[in-house]
């Protein structure tokens, strides 16, 4: 572009000299040139900062490392590299048999649980019964020991025969406090719950609820739609739930988004809504029509985390680029273009809106370069 100014430029002074018939002398010539250094200067000053180009861009995309939530061993792989999958389709199985066990004995062992649940009622209403029997052996041995007691001091009845319906009247008390205390202990095992139900089921459930889903886990499937690409599992491997070992990678269907990064300079003349232009080193020629969508609020070079150095002078010293997330309008379904494609952005501005058309003939000259491919 600099060279198509200067050449449009000079030939613009040879036409006024020659028109004009303006004397070629230690004046005029350096009047020429030191006034096209100021204004092709200006006029590239200008596109610069109120039009802003950047050749570091590409289109982001989301991926999800796949992982099982079970350890086991992979019995069947159904997900088929670079086609499009619905979301719950099947990925791949591992074996299930230990979970399937797991889940069966804790079905037996809630059966078992409810079953006890209802031998506490049964159990109950016996203790009921056994404090009323004990209660009713305490009255009558009560009454029988001051019979004993009275016909004692009378005359009628031996010491040793007091002394006998006393210790029975002791025995019947011991025997009712300990129906006593039975029955209160059932009662409390009887009314131990959780949520309305007894602690032993309720605890019981949890643990299948739990079984069953480790049974599920052992079925993956894919988490939205999408597809899985350069898919290298194979039944008979080790599939672990640790996120350092996915075993494939999930890439998301989702609408396309672009993110250029430009110069902090421009950053007053980026503005969401502004009109935008790409091209892509694959597309030679053409030159598609977007928008700003948003500018990112934060840049990555000057973050810093919790640790147990002190944050030095160095980590000020950054030059980061504003990252901007833009969309394309233009429809590219025929161009058939791989995700994480590299694109070059133009931004137009509002401000000095005439000095856009230098842009977008650069860009344009810049899209047809594409064309040449001087790899050896």
């Amino acid at each position: 572009m600099d060279m198509l100014l200067i050449l449009s430029y000079t030939a613009i002074c040879v036409a006024i000299f020659k028109i004009f018939k303006i004397p070629l002398n230690k004046w005029s010539i350096p009047t020429a040139v030191l006034g096209g250094i100021v204004l092709i200067g200006a006029l590239i000053l200008l596109m610069n900062y109120n039009h802003p180009f950047t050749a570091t861009g590409a289109q982001i995309y989301t991926t999800t490392p796949i992982m099982p939530g079970v350890r086991g061993r992979v019995t069947e792989v159904d997900a088929v590299p670079n086609t499009m999958m619905r979301k719950g389709d099947l990925l791949f199985k591992i074996d299930d048999t230990p979970f399937k066990a797991e889940v069966v004995r804790l079905q037996a062992a809630l059966a078992k649980a409810m079953q006890e649940s209802l031998r506490l009622d049964a159990t109950y209403v016996q203790a009921q019964s056994n404090t009323e029997k004990f209660q009713a052996d305490k009255d009558r041995t009560e009454r029988e020991y001051q019979r004993y007691k009275k016909g004692y001091e009378s005359g009628a009845f031996t010491e040793q025969q007091m002394d006998t319906a006393r210790q029975n009247f002791k025995a019947a008390q011991a025997a009712l406090k300990a129906a006593i205390a039975q029955e209160e202990a059932t009662r409390l095992a009887k009314e131990s719950e959780f949520e309305g139900e007894n602690t032993d089921v309720a605890t019981t459930k949890a643990q299948l609820a739990s079984a069953e889903f480790n049974l599920e886990q052992a079925t993956v499937r894919a988490p939205t739609d999408g597809y899985v690409t350069q898919v290298a599992l194979r039944p008979g491997a080790m599939a672990v739930p640790l996120p350092l070992a996915p075993v494939m990678t999930f890439v998301h269907a989702e609408p396309r988004t672009y993110v250029g990064a430009f110069r902090q300079n421009s950053l007053m003349r980026l503005q969401p809504g502004n009109e935008a232009e790409f091209l892509f080193r694959s597309i030679p020629g053409r030159v598609f029509k977007g928008h700003v969508v948003e500018i990112l609020p934060a840049i990555a070079e000057s973050q810093i985390q919790a640790g147990g150095r002190l944050l030095g002078t160095q980590a000020l010293v950054t030059s980061g680029q504003v990252f901007v997330k833009l969309k394309i309008d233009d429809n590219l379904d025929e161009y058939h273009l791989p995700m994480g494609t590299n694109v070059e952005i133009a931004v137009y501005s509002h401000h000095f809106e005439h000095v856009s058309v230098m842009r977008k003939v650069l860009i344009r000259m810049k899209s047809w370069q594409n064309y040449l491919y001087l790899d050896h």
